[in-house]
C-alpha cells in the first residue's frame, strides 16, 4: 500500500514538474504575435489601453455625413447608420429572425454599470458566432459559459499578451454581472449550435494585410504577395460587411500554413482530443466545443494555458495536454480544428 501511494505521488509530482517546466519555457518563447495581432513583442510594464466605454459620439477624424447616413445589408429590412453599429450599449440587429430574442445583458449589457454597461452581443455578435479579436460561445455548453464568466470574475483568465485590450473589459463586464444576468446569457447562447463560419486555406502567400494593431487583420491587396511564413491569419471575407457594419452573416477566411491540415489532424488524434470534446469535435457534456471556430482565439487559449495566465477547473485539465506542445503544434492543432465543418445537429441544452 504504502509503495502504491509513494508510485502514485511521484507520478503526479512528475507531472506538475512537467507543466512547471512547459511554463517556464513557454515564458521564454517568443509570443505566436498572429493570434493576438500585434506586430511585436510585448515588453515589460506593457499595459492595454481602456476600451472607451459604449456611446453615441461622432468620430472626429471622419466624415460626420457618413457616419449618419442610414445603411442597409443584403436580406436584412432593418436600418442603421455606423453610430448605430457603434453604439455597445444598445446592440443592433439586422437579422433577429436567426437567433432567441435577446435580452437585456445581450443588447443593453450587466444592469449595475447603467449607461456605460457593454451588451454581450456587441462583441461576440448577436447569433454568438464572435470575431477573431474575442471568443464565439455560440452552441456551448451553459455550464461552461458560466464556468468562463466566473474565472474572468475570479482573476482567472488573463491573456499572456497583457496588450490584449478586450481582455480587462470581459473581466469587468463579469464582474458586475448578476448569477441571472449569467444564466441568461449562457442559455442564449446554448440555444444556437454552431454553424459553418470560418473559410480555411492552406498556403504559402496570401494577399497584402492590413493589421490593426491589437485587433485583426484585414485584407488589402488582391494578388498572393505576402509570406505567410508559419503564421496563421484571420480575415474578413467582406471587411466593409464584418468590420464596418458588423453583418453578422459575413464570415471569415483563415489562411494556415502549407501542410498544417494534416499534420493537426494527427496531433489531434493523438491527443485524444475526443475524449472530453466529443466525437465530433463539437463539445460533451460541460467540455466546450472546438471544431470549426476561430484559430486565432484557440491558439490564444492554448498558448495562455501554456504561460500559466488562464486558471480554472477546465484549465487544469489541459496543461498537460499542452505542456509538451511547441508553437507549431498548436498553430497545425487550431489549423485543423478550424478546417472541421459543424455537422447539423440540435442547439445544445441549457445545464
Amino acid at each position: 500500500m504504502k509503495q502504491h501511494v509513494r508510485l502514485v505521488l511521484c507520478v503526479v509530482g512528475a507531472a506538475y514538474l512537467a507543466v512547471a517546466a512547459s511554463s517556464i519555457h513557454a515564458q521564454a518563447v517568443p509570443e505566436p504575435l498572429w493570434a493576438y495581432a500585434w506586430s511585436t513583442q510585448p515588453k515589460p510594464g506593457d499595459k492595454a489601453v481602456p476600451q472607451a466605454a459604449p456611446n453615441r459620439n461622432l468620430r472626429p477624424n471622419e466624415d460626420p455625413q457618413e457616419q449618419t447616413k442610414p445603411r442597409t445589408v443584403p436580406a436584412s429590412s432593418a436600418t442603421y447608420s455606423l453610430v448605430d453599429v457603434r453604439d455597445g450599449h444598445n446592440v443592433i440587429d439586422w437579422f433577429p429572425g436567426d437567433h432567441p430574442a435577446m435580452p437585456p445583458i445581450m443588447k443593453n449589457g450587466p444592469a449595475s454599470l447603467g449607461e456605460s454597461a457593454r451588451g454581450c452581443a456587441s462583441c461576440h455578435l448577436p447569433n454568438g458566432k464572435g470575431r477573431p479579436e474575442n471568443g464565439p460561445p455560440a452552441g456551448q455548453p451553459a455550464g461552461y459559459t458560466i464556468q468562463t464568466l466566473r474565472d474572468f470574475q475570479n482573476g482567472k483568465r488573463v491573456s499572456a499578451d497583457p496588450r490584449k485590450p478586450n481582455n480587462p473589459t470581459m473581466a469587468a463586464l463579469a464582474r458586475a454581472m448578476t448569477e441571472e444576468e449569467m444564466r441568461q446569457s449562457a442559455e442564449y447562447f446554448a440555444a444556437m449550435p454552431w454553424t459553418p463560419w470560418i473559410r480555411v486555406i492552406e498556403a504559402e502567400r496570401i494577399p497584402e494585410m492590413e493589421l490593426e494593431e491589437g485587433n485583426m487583420y484585414i485584407t488589402v491587396g488582391k494578388e498572393p504577395t505576402e509570406l505567410l511564413a508559419g503564421r496563421i491569419v484571420e480575415t474578413p471575407e467582406d471587411a466593409y460587411q464584418a468590420n464596418m457594419v458588423r453583418n453578422p452573416r459575413s464570415g471569415w477566411i483563415a489562411y494556415v500554413p502549407m501542410g498544417s491540415l494534416a499534420k493537426g489532424e494527427k496531433l489531434v488524434d493523438a491527443g485524444r482530443c475526443v475524449t472530453c470534446h466529443g466525437l465530433d469535435l463539437m463539445g460533451s457534456g460541460d467540455f466546450p466545443g472546438i471544431a470549426g471556430r476561430s484559430p486565432s482565439y484557440m491558439m490564444r487559449q492554448l498558448w495562455d494555458m501554456k504561460r500559466g495566465t488562464r486558471n480554472g477547473i477546465y484549465t487544469e485539465l489541459m496543461k498537460p495536454v499542452v505542456a509538451n506542445l511547441t508553437a507549431d503544434d498548436l498553430t497545425a492543432i487550431v489549423a485543423y480544428l478550424a478546417s472541421i465543418k459543424p455537422p447539423a445537429r440540435a442547439p445544445t441544452s441549457s445545464q
